[in-house]
């Protein structure tokens, strides 16, 4: 619960139960996560803690625009919240649904295309995406 309850003070986030209680699941044990609200909503649920999908779904979205975690759009319908705040690649995993962080020294990205007139890049999201054979 100490490392949920730092985590939120560094961006400045009242540490309101159910924050504090999702930070725990999230950062508890100091290893980076991938989930996705109901995969969140599932490992919190199986504590004493109540707490409902929607605000499962609202909480992910304030830690996000608090800099706290990424998002990680899949095929444009699934997103994963991503504890790794480092720019680096993901794998996605087909057959399970997974999302597992892909090295980055492994990475090279030679060329982009020039932003159009008025815009800037302002990241570049790979996700590669495996299937078992």
């Amino acid at each position: 619960m100490r490392r949920g309850k730092a985590w939120l003070a560094s961006a400045d986030l009242r540490p309101t139960r159910q924050r504090l209680s999702l930070a725990a699941q999230l950062v508890g044990d100091g290893q980076d996560r991938h989930v996705t609200a109901e995969s969140l909503f599932v490992s919190v649920s199986e504590t004493s803690e109540k707490v409902s999908l929607a605000t499962v779904y609202n909480t992910l979205r304030t830690f996000c625009d608090a800099g706290l975690m990424q998002e990680v759009t899949v095929d444009g319908t699934r997103s994963y919240f991503d504890t790794n705040m480092s720019d680096h690649p993901h794998f996605y995993w087909e057959n399970s649904g997974e999302l597992t962080d892909a090295p980055a020294d492994q990475l090279q990205i030679i060329n982009l295309p020039d932003a159009p007139e008025g815009t800037e890049i302002s990241a570049v999201d790979v996700v590669i995406r495996l299937r078992k054979t």
